[in-house]
């Protein structure tokens, strides 16, 4: 349990980060990353073309990645059978007769 002066304090703390625009996120990693990511954290917080530079080269690293939506409908728009008319209906058959 934390009393009300700690309550308070990180309040306050955290008040005056989101003044600098700044806000509070919960990663999940593996253990062996946690440094990277603190000193990532503190680059990204900081002002600058250090912090330029390194937001730019993760959001490119970061974008292409991801799949974008609608890929799988953009690929079979790309299909070459696309506009080939094919006729994909079958006659409907009910099945032949087993004797059990």
């Amino acid at each position: 349990m934390t009393n009300a002066a700690q309550q308070r304090a990180n309040r306050n703390y955290r008040e005056r980060l989101a003044q600098r625009g700044i806000k509070r996120f919960e990663v999940m990693a593996l253990e062996s990353d946690r440094e990277l990511l603190r000193g990532l954290a503190r680059r990204l917080s900081e002002e600058g073309p250090e912090a330029d530079q390194a937001r730019t080269t993760i959001k490119a690293l970061v974008e292409s990645k991801q799949p974008k939506p609608g890929g799988i409908l953009a690929a079979l728009r790309r299909s070459p059978l696309v506009g080939a008319d094919l006729d994909l209906s079958r006659p409907r058959v009910d099945g032949r007769r087993v004797e059990l």
